[in-house]
């Protein structure tokens, strides 16, 4: 599957422009116009060799396409430096939102950072930010100018930082990037982060950026489906797809007794940002695939509109959750949207254990509905309630982080998770009720 991307072909030379008089002006002279006449003898279609008719639309398409499906190439990730140790959290919050003489909800944060099973978190909010900015705590105060502006210095500079790690994984230099995806749900500028995410990392001025905002959970994964668009139909295209977010710094809020969900918001949400440099016929001589991104689909599940919402205002982000429900949408869902993904592939008749699974954990009981109705054996699902143990839910990038790690196995001995497993799903869910699905197949 590995061979040398041919470049673009070079457009038909362009016919030389020839004097052209009206009536009246020249032409043939006849009319005194003192425009130099052209011989029959001497136009360019009555001798010599005629230029070649203009390529074949539906030829010219095939040229310009991949070979190929697009292929991950590389993967990388990073996160803000505040980390913060689960068990501390709760004492953290309550001390810096000047809230702990709120002792019942401080036992149900502490209750909640128990059950969601998460060991630490990074955030983007800090001491020094709230400090300087003591509205962020007050929603009663408008904040949403700062909150917008801690998002704009910070973003670009997390979401380079894992787009350098998939570059130097990837091994080729920044400037054989030829375009540019980036997804993030925090924040909203003009001209959007990837024109400093190119200038970060050394882009060329010619690449070709495209911008998605507001997907939450299925940010990593739109962002994916939209770099093998790109990759398969640009041949020789290799495209840096980048999700960023630091939903910290745009939902952080003091306790609120009117929200009854906010400690379970607040434990276990996290920032971070994922990186995938994607392409189609990979090089042999210097790229190394890892998966081939065989299709990709969406699905939204009807009526579900404003079960996960996130509304801008004043005061920041306010996220409606509906914890409770959105597993029992999962179990209820997950098998009939997979199976539409997967048929025209012929893969389900061999069952879903047969397959490699990198999945958005948005929360180990999410994983627990993937786990019972897919009957999956235990193990399937280990990088990504690996990846929420570790880092919490960062919305967009997390599944980004699960592909990162699964490609680092695969790396190191061959097989890694999914043992014997060829083919593999890519799932993200989100607000909509949406379901984005990319089927993998290892490269050889």
């Amino acid at each position: 599957m590995s061979q040398q991307a041919s470049p673009l072909p070079s457009p038909p030379d362009a016919a030389v422009a020839q004097p052209c008089s009206a009536p009246g002006h020249g032409g043939n002279g006849r009319h005194g116009g003192a425009a130099t006449s052209i011989a029959v003898g001497d136009r360019p279609n009555d001798s010599g060799a005629r230029p070649p008719p203009p390529p074949e639309a539906g030829k010219l398409r095939r040229e310009q396409r991949a070979d190929g499906p697009a292929c991950v190439l590389a993967a990388g990730t990073a996160n803000p430096a505040n980390c913060i140790p689960q068990d501390e959290f709760a004492d953290w919050y309550f001390r810096v939102t000047k809230s702990d003489h709120l002792t019942h909800l401080k036992d149900a944060m502490k209750k909640a950072c128990e059950q969601v099973g998460v060991k630490k978190r990074h955030f983007q909010v800090t001491e020094d930010l709230l400090r300087a900015h003591p509205e962020i705590l007050d929603p009663a105060l408008p904040s949403i100018d700062a909150r917008l502006h801690a998002v704009a210095a910070a973003l670009p500079e997390l979401a380079a930082a894992a787009a350098a790690k998939a570059i130097a994984d990837w091994g080729r230099p920044a400037g054989d990037i030829t375009h540019l995806v980036v997804s993030t749900s925090s924040g909203a500028q003009m001209p959007g982060i990837d024109v400093r995410v190119a200038s970060l990392l050394g882009l060329r001025p010619t690449v070709r950026r495209t911008m998605i905002y507001f997907q939450a959970c299925t940010g990593g994964a739109g962002a994916l489906r939209v770099a093998k668009d790109a990759a398969e139909n640009n041949r020789g295209a290799r495209v840096l797809a980048v999700c960023a977010d630091v939903l910290s710094a745009m939902a952080f809020h003091a306790p609120d007794e009117a929200r009854p969900e906010g400690p379970a918001a607040h434990a276990i949400f996290g920032d971070g940002a994922g990186a995938v440099v994607v392409g189609a016929d990979p090089r042999a001589a210097d790229e190394r695939p890892v998966f081939q991104m065989v299709s990709a689909s969406q699905a939204t599940i009807p009526g579900t509109e404003l079960l996960v919402t996130g509304d801008f205002g004043a005061a920041g982000v306010e996220y409606n959750l509906a914890t409770p429900e959105v597993p029992v949408l999962v179990a209820e869902n997950i098998e009939g949207v997979l199976a539409a993904a997967v048929a025209p592939l012929g893969l389900a008749s061999g069952g879903w254990n047969s397959l490699f699974w990198v999945v958005h954990p948005g929360s180990h009981l999410i994983m627990n509905s993937y786990e019972k109705v897919l009957r999956l054996e235990p193990g399937k699902l280990a990088v990504s309630r690996r990846v929420l143990t570790e880092y919490g839910n960062m919305i967009g990038p997390t599944v980004i982080f699960v592909l990162d790690e699964v490609v680092r196995r695969r790396r190191l001995d061959g097989e890694g998770e999914g043992k014997g497993c060829e083919w593999g799903l890519l799932v993200g869910l989100g607000p909509g009720f949406t379901a984005e699905v990319i089927v993998l197949r290892a490269c050889k």
